[in-house]
């Protein structure tokens, strides 16, 4: 949920997760500028690096493989509009006794198949960087 109190540029309001676990403020400067709180597509980029952490594993394990870590995050950029325009997924996973060509391929199945990403599916670009650790 959230509320807004105030002008677009003078006001300020907090999201909150249904489930209570994160309440926080977001303002104009925190989402157009370099202010504190967050803001919506911060949010979003917290969700869809989880998503697509969990889809991985859930991919690799289907696979025979046992990742032991995998570590993503989800850069959101907003642009003209407002409109969000890319999304940089980079991820970095150790999953023993896998090859990078076959972990790339699960990764890039991940990047394609999570919900999040489905649900992103109208923004201009979603990009995947994806290491392979030991």
């Amino acid at each position: 949920e959230a509320e807004w109190k105030g002008t677009l540029k003078e006001g300020a309001g907090t999201m909150k997760l249904g489930s209570g676990s994160y309440e926080g403020p977001f303002t104009y400067a925190s989402r157009f500028e370099e202010g504190p709180g967050t803001n919506p597509e911060e949010l979003i980029g917290a969700a869809h690096a989880g998503c697509f952490s969990m889809f991985l594993s859930a991919l690799l394990t289907n696979a025979g493989f046992k990742p032991t870590r995998i570590h993503t995050t989800a850069k959101v950029h907003l642009g003209a509009g407002p409109a969000i325009t890319l999304i940089e997924l980079n991820t970095e996973a150790a999953v023993p006794g896998l090859d990078d060509a076959a972990f790339q391929e699960k990764a890039a199945a991940a990047k394609a198949g999570c919900p999040i990403s489905k649900a992103l599916a109208g923004v201009g670009e979603i990009k995947l960087t994806a290491n392979l650790v030991s």
